[in-house]
């Protein structure tokens, strides 16, 4: 039992250094929703990779969007 929590903590201490790949994991499971949306509000008027294309295109805008926002309002920042 020891050895497990002593794991445990180890994962737990990696995880809080390393948030990168749970935002990446966070978005392409976001991804996946947005995708599942859009193909079914737009029939097969495009293919199931062209939707995924564009809910990532669709991410990566409003994810440069909020930094450019927080750039213009908080330069000191940077």
């Amino acid at each position: 039992m020891k050895d497990i929590s002593e794991d445990l903590a180890i994962l737990w201490e990696s995880w809080s250094r390393r948030k990168y790949p749970t935002y990446l994991f966070l978005a392409l499971c976001l991804n996946l929703v947005l995708a599942s949306t859009v193909f079914a509000a737009t029939g097969d008027t495009f293919s199931r990779p062209q939707i995924y294309a564009l809910g990532i295109l669709g991410l990566g805008t409003v994810a440069l969007s909020a930094y450019l926002f927080v750039v213009m309002f908080q330069p000191e920042r940077f």
